[in-house]
């Protein structure tokens, strides 16, 4: 059985690694410009309902003690 050539070994390894780097980098990427900061935007987005609920039930505990 013929063994493989080393140099066509080291290449094959060398382009698996760089497709394997572009992913991870590629990943985080993702990470940091889409997924990040819709995380952030849903997160401010249910803290503001909590706060307007919160002013909407104290607004109305007001009116009821007012009648």
């Amino acid at each position: 059985m013929a063994t493989p050539d080393p140099l066509l070994v080291l290449a094959l390894y060398t382009v698996l690694f760089f497709f394997w780097a572009y992913g991870i980098v590629s990943f985080l990427l993702d990470l940091k410009n889409k997924i990040v900061p819709k995380t952030a935007q849903f997160l401010r987005g249910r803290r503001r309902l909590k706060e307007e609920k919160e002013k909407e039930e104290e607004r109305q505990e007001r009116e009821e003690q007012l009648y």
